[in-house]
């Protein structure tokens, strides 16, 4: 399986809400939101191994999802870039936000696993909303 097709896999359990379907391929060391800086929005936390992206999965009950199309899905080498557009309202604050050509970045192992993942969003406009 190419890692495009892995997360065209991922993308369709995430939509069913299956996140052991997506667990189980993830490396289980996987860095989830590499290299990002700490912050108080939970969905965008950096965080390691299996149960940390499981955490990630478990912020998302913050979000109210209106909108999540996958938009394209582009892989070279062991990197795979999706860009879609989503819009949630954050549940605790009322506040409604959209992303417009929003990229995750996944890196694959010889294996075959996702080694790392990161969204690029608009930082500013998801703590303002958390924050509201």
């Amino acid at each position: 399986m190419t890692g495009k097709e892995t997360v065209q896999e991922i993308y369709a359990a995430f939509g069913r809400g299956d996140i052991p379907a997506i667990l189980e391929r993830l490396a289980p060391d996987v860095e989830w939101e590499y290299d990002a800086s700490p912050t108080e929005v939970p969905w965008l936390q950096p965080r390691q191994g299996r149960s940390g992206a499981a955490g990630f999965f478990a912020s998302l009950a913050n979000l109210e999802f209106h909108r999540f199309e996958l938009k394209m899905i582009l892989e070279e080498g062991a990197t795979v870039v999706a860009v879609l557009d989503a819009e949630a309202t954050v549940r605790r604050t009322g506040v409604r936000f959209h992303e417009v050509d929003e990229v995750h970045l996944w890196h694959f192992g010889d294996d075959g696993l996702v080694t790392r993942f990161r969204h690029r969003v608009d930082t500013a406009k998801h703590r303002s909303a958390w924050r509201e």
